[in-house]
């Protein structure tokens, strides 16, 4: 075990004529990474930042964005990711939550009380070119326990919860990628997710780290444009949320030929539906995989393009080296076939929240963690999401999980998007409510259309109370759908309706 920038040593000498990191007409060579990450790391050292301590990453997607995470590693620093966007307050409770004590900002970003920012300006640049490259840092089998990142869990709101992970686990989660995604050192891989984000951040420093090319391309962009730099780069691999693949699949045939050829598309960040699974594939990527994971454990399962047709429904079978369990209220493992709260451990697992004794017993048991999924298992290991334990509905004590509904109302082709939750009831405990989101250029199918689809499909109890169509379903800085908002609308739905 090394730390983990010490592969960037190898490849200066092995492969120093390899771009390393490309950004639009930008280019770093390998030849130069190494050298650029330990200037990086010598300014931050000679700033403040301390082996051990928190260092807080509030960069756009960028070039200097990577440059940054690597030279944390390389110092020893543990670095804290936090979405650019965010608002100063946001930014500041977070960091002051994990107790950073410096943060890299960009040149315009407001100076926060009590923190010491630093601004990635010309100054800084000019500062780091004139770093020394040979400051000792920490190398070596010494380092596998190091905390190398707070990996943040998706959205600011509540109490912020991250796991330290080390750079032992991370080095296990790349281990993920290249035996069961053949990630390796001649991948060209497109960045089209933020890299503040579990999923964008860590297939680039994986690929970093095996000596691929990782192409930053940050969104907002239009489907056409990410196909295009697809189709400019020559690129093999990419990692899109689900969001972005119903994006692409309104694209025409012709356009999507540069997704087609690429040896790996892979999703994650929230489960897609069965058909949406098959259409990707045979639309856009015969080598489509879907990836089930979270920022705390790395990777769960994974769906290969095989496996589709006759497990349209799964996010596929654990990958190496993790074990997944099916566990009651209890804790006690589950029979397969039966749902319950998903439970899974390997060697790329955080062992609980940082300075959080509270969120970690509620998350982490006995070695498991539970990533708050209801789930099931079959007998031959495939794994059933089933949605978020919050997300369940209990109408007149009968479970009702909300992903099959979803499933039925986007089997409509007029429909982008769906959402269902829970609508409090005096009689049954909870109706079923569903918000919708018509396709661009579509008109949105009437209410009783979709109530109709649903009863033709579903058991009575499952149809929806409701379904609501609204422009854009609410969104946290992950782009994952904040159900709480949705069900916060209920309320003044249900006095529009008299009740």
């Amino acid at each position: 075990m090394m730390n983990l920038a010490d592969a960037l040593a190898h490849h200066a000498s092995a492969r120093p004529d390899r771009p390393a990191i490309i950004a639009g007409d930008r280019v770093v060579f390998y030849r130069d990474l190494d050298r650029q990450v330990r200037r990086w790391a010598a300014h931050l050292a000679g700033s403040g930042a301390r082996r051990g301590e928190v260092l807080g990453v509030a960069l756009r997607d960028s070039i200097e964005h990577l440059l940054a995470l690597y030279a944390a590693a390389r110092m020893g620093a543990v670095a804290l990711p936090m979405d650019w966007r965010w608002t100063d307050a946001e930014r500041a409770a977070v960091a002051r939550h994990f107790g950073a004590k410096l943060m890299l900002a960009e040149p315009d970003a407001a100076p926060l009380p009590g923190l010491a920012c630093l601004p990635v300006d010309a100054a800084f640049l000019a500062a780091v070119e004139a770093a020394p490259a040979d400051l000792p840092f920490p190398e070596g089998p010494d380092c596998a326990e190091m905390p190398l990142l707070l990996s943040l869990s998706s959205g600011t709101t509540g109490r912020p919860k991250g796991p330290v992970v080390t750079h032992q686990q991370f080095l296990r989660r790349f281990w993920t990628h290249w035996i069961d995604l053949g990630l390796n050192a001649r991948e060209t891989y497109v960045s089209a997710t933020p890299l503040y984000f579990g999923g964008g951040r860590t297939f680039c420093m994986s690929l970093l780290f095996c000596g691929g090319t990782a192409i930053i391309f940050p969104p907002p962009f239009k489907p056409h444009e990410l196909a295009a730099e697809i189709e400019r780069r020559g690129a093999t691999s990419a990692f899109l949320v689900p969001t972005q693949l119903r994006r692409l699949l309104d694209l025409p045939e012709e356009a999507c030929a540069p997704l087609r050829r690429m040896r790996l598309l892979l999703s994650s960040g929230a489960p897609l539906h069965p058909w949406e699974r098959l259409a990707i594939r045979d639309k856009l990527c015969p080598n489509f995989h879907e990836y089930y994971a979270s920022t705390e454990g790395g990777g769960v399962s994974l769906l290969r393009p095989e496996e589709m047709d006759r497990h349209p429904d799964s996010v596929g079978r654990p990958v190496f080296g993790v074990e997944v369990a099916i566990l009651d209220d209890e804790g006690r493992p589950l029979p397969a076939g039966e749902v319950g709260r998903l439970a899974y451990r390997g060697p790329g697992v955080a062992r609980g929240f940082h300075n959080d004794p509270e969120a970690s017993a509620e998350a982490f048991l006995d070695g498991w963690f539970l990533p708050g999924d209801l789930a099931a298992v079959d007998e031959a290991g495939f794994v059933f999401l089933k949605g978020r334990r919050k997300d369940l509905i209990i109408r007149g004590g009968v479970n009702i999980y909300p992903v099959e509904i979803e499933s039925v109302l986007l089997s409509d082709p007029r429909l982008a998007e769906a959402a269902v939750v829970g609508w409090p009831s005096a009689d049954m405990g909870e109706e079923v409510a569903a918000f919708v989101v018509p396709r661009a250029g579509m008109s949105p199918p009437a209410e009783a259309e979709l109530i109709a689809l649903c009863a033709g499909r579903l058991a009575p109890y499952k149809v929806p109370r409701g379904v609501f169509t609204l422009p854009d379903l609410p969104r946290n800085s992950a782009g994952k759908v904040v159900k709480t908002d949705l069900a916060a609308r209920l309320t003044a739905i249900e006095g529009r309706r008299g009740g």
